[in-house]
């Protein structure tokens, strides 16, 4: 069993390992967790880490760490990984940040900077390799997060989400919706199909619109398949969130998924997400494919098939 975070007024110490390939929010995520009131350390070598275990305890604590430490491989950080979890009094998390290569290319483009693996050739050639070098801990990791999609702002905000001292749950979801023309987004834990509900996209008068519109909604939600849909899929996330919480998970990604990520899948999204706040879960909303048009000028593919 992973073992669960607590908050570090009760345990003495609580440990979040930050790891993840060059370019994928590494040094935003460690900001934000240091404004969050982490003692933030980043790129310790790995052999000072048991002397800085062996001191006196003051609080939460973040290390930062990626293949520009001076001694890091991927197995010493496993075998560190390893280490920290069986060591009593401590209670220690891994926080894998990625990125697909493209967003990590467009990163390194963007800023200028060389990649750490490929100092003298193009990024993607380092890219990867440091995924390759960095596969092993992926595995190892307990929180995936895909930056791909994130403005800083963004990552920013799901730190304070996933990682705020004194939050009231400690195991955050994230419900979100796609088209399924532009794939799965990365990093979901559980995935629904909302193809086969009714579709505001032939209507004239809704396809302009989105899922969070109240017309929009209630067109969907006149299926006579919508209503045991979403109560079945709530009564299994209800199962399943207590489980998830008890293996020591710090974030659940739920994805619901239609044609043109517009219409059914947003209105699954926003329902669930909605019913699950009542109960009293920390819930972030992502709707992947609005936040792209947001981004695109003129929004040329607004509403395909939605």
């Amino acid at each position: 069993m992973t073992p669960e975070i607590l908050r570090a007024e009760t345990v003495g110490i609580r440990l979040l390992l930050v790891t993840g390939p060059s370019g994928a929010g590494r040094s935003t995520a460690i900001n934000a967790l240091e404004d969050l009131g982490f003692e933030v350390i980043d790129n310790l070598p790995l052999s000072l880490l048991p002397r800085l275990l062996d001191g006196p305890a003051t609080g939460p604590l973040a290390l930062g760490l990626d293949v520009r430490n001076r001694d890091f491989s991927s197995n010493a950080l496993i075998a560190a990984i390893d280490s920290l979890a069986q060591r009593l009094g401590h209670t220690m998390q891994v926080l894998y940040l990625e990125a697909d290569d493209d967003t990590l290319i467009r990163r390194y483009s963007e800023t200028r900077r060389h990649h750490p693996l490929a100092p003298a050739g193009p990024p993607l050639a380092g890219i990867a390799a440091e995924k390759d070098l960095l596969a092993p801990v992926r595995v190892r990791a307990d929180v995936l997060l895909d930056t791909s999609d994130m403005s800083p702002h963004d990552l920013r905000s799901e730190m304070d989400r996933m990682f705020a001292p004194g939050q009231g749950k400690l195991l955050g979801i994230s419900v979100q919706s796609f088209s399924y023309k532009r794939g799965l987004p990365r990093g979901l834990d559980m995935v629904f199909d909302c193809r086969f509900l009714r579709n505001p996209h032939w209507d004239p008068h809704l396809r302009a619109h989105d899922g969070r519109h109240p017309d929009v909604d209630a067109y969907v939600a006149q299926d006579p398949r919508f209503v045991p849909f979403l109560t079945q899929i709530k009564a299994l996330v209800d199962l399943v969130l207590p489980g998830h919480k008890d293996e020591g998970r710090a974030h659940l990604a739920i994805g619901f998924g239609c044609t043109g990520g517009q219409h059914r899948s947003v209105v699954m999204a926003e329902r669930l997400a909605a019913s699950l706040a009542q109960d009293g879960w920390p819930v972030s909303k992502r709707h992947r494919e609005m936040e792209r048009r947001a981004t695109t000028t003129g929004g040329a593919d607004r509403g395909q098939n939605a």
